[in-house]
């Protein structure tokens, strides 16, 4: 095999098509836009209109509410850590807080805290410093011999 003598596959392209330019081309005249009106005009928009009833997503009522000030946390289970631990990233002596995690690389980017949740075994014995963790969470890290600061807890107070 020469490089002259590289070609695609039978089949894998297409041709074009060009629109409008003839009968002949069997896209010619209208060019595939049916006749006349407003659809076959450029540059229409007319997703939600029913012809001037009342449009479906109009008639349904709201739902849900989005709190304006809400905290985003980063949810990290117990396994993780322990895992961020086996791996060397994270030191058993500091305590553990949000920007020790993110140095780790266990969470991505700080946020306005991190929540810890229970999912996974944890053996290091550790202090937390974070803005809440579950009640299994709680257990599996005193379980350990570690302790936890709640730093959230005047906030939900």
């Amino acid at each position: 095999m020469k490089l002259n003598e590289i070609r695609d596959n039978e089949g894998s392209t297409k041709n074009r098509m060009r629109v409008g330019r003839g009968i002949g081309s069997g896209k010619g005249k209208t060019g595939g836009r049916g006749v006349k009106g407003q659809k076959a005009r450029t540059g229409v928009a007319i997703k939600g209109f029913e012809g001037g009833q009342m449009p479906l997503h109009r008639r349904l009522p709201k739902r849900g509410f989005n709190k304006p000030n809400a905290i985003d946390l980063n949810e990290v289970n117990v396994g993780r850590i322990q895992q961020a631990i086996e791996a060397g990233k994270l030191d058993t002596g500091a305590p553990v807080t949000v920007e020790t995690l993110v140095a780790a690389g266990v969470v991505s980017k700080p946020r306005d805290g991190v929540k810890i949740l229970g999912v996974g075994e944890l053996t290091a014995k550790l202090s937390f410093q974070v803005y809440g963790a579950s009640k299994s969470a709680v257990e599996a890290i005193e379980k350990a011999g570690g302790s936890v600061t709640l730093l959230g807890a005047v906030a939900q107070a």
